[in-house]
């Protein structure tokens, strides 16, 4: 009887809604991020220049790391709605689904420490004094770069997730099919960038941001698919009773 008080307090569409809504904010606070903080402060090649910057502007790039936190507890929601709306199809796969997001939130978060160390080096602490100036910039560089590695890191768990939930969604008959083979070739967009910065970073240089293209669209249209159109109620309640 419990269970079935469950399922009744589950409402699809509403559900499908708020997802749809916190997958816009993810996607649109990602962006702003990335093109009204980063890029603004980061300087390609010259780590004096981002240095100063980056001190210049402290507490924006804080802003920036904390906007980016905020999104990855918008995140675990997500991944709880995305779940409770994809296991009638198939369970077993929507918790593995699960799982990949978890790993990919968890390496994002923890990435978020190369993001504060430029920081940390910014301080006047008297072990900062065993450091020269332009040592300091390189460290702080370095601290950079190897946050956008860990990103690419975390987006190969990503890719697995756009791919085996594109599967899901294209099986499922409550959400349109289409939807479901964009999510696919968003996955294999994100395999192939990630892949591509770790085994030939000159070729992934070639690629973007052209290769995150279709994976920015086929993100957009399903959570606007959402917002606007939710779930195909009937056909999911039909699913599940069957599971």
């Amino acid at each position: 009887m419990k269970s079935t008080n469950n399922q009744q307090e589950f409402s699809p569409k509403f559900y499908a809604r708020i997802g749809g809504f916190i997958y816009l904010i993810i996607i649109v606070a990602g962006l702003c991020g990335e093109m009204l903080i980063r890029t603004k402060l980061m300087v390609s090649g010259d780590a004096a220049a981002t240095f100063q910057n980056i001190q210049a502007s402290q507490f924006l790039w804080r802003i920036g790391i904390a906007g980016d936190l905020l999104m990855h507890i918008g995140d675990v929601f997500l991944m709880w709605i995305f779940y409770r709306l994809l296991r009638p199809v198939n369970k077993n796969l929507a918790l593995l689904i699960l799982l990949f997001n978890l790993v990919q939130t968890s390496v994002l978060v923890a990435n978020k420490l190369n993001m504060l160390e430029p920081l940390f080096l910014l301080g006047d602490a008297e072990y900062l004094k065993a450091f020269s100036l332009q040592q300091l910039q390189s460290i702080s560089y370095l601290s950079i770069k190897a946050h956008g590695f860990g990103f690419g890191n975390g987006l190969i768990f990503f890719g697995f997730v756009c791919l085996f939930e594109g599967y899901l969604i294209f099986k499922s008959g409550f959400l349109p099919k289409f939807i479901g083979i964009l999510m696919q070739i968003a996955g294999l967009c994100y395999l192939i960038n990630s892949f591509s910065l770790i085994l030939a970073p000159d070729f992934a240089s070639s690629l973007f941001p052209a290769i995150l293209l279709p994976a920015f669209i086929a993100e957009l249209s399903f959570c606007l698919w959402l917002i606007v159109k939710g779930v195909n109620v009937e056909k999911w309640k039909q699913l599940n009773q069957m599971s």
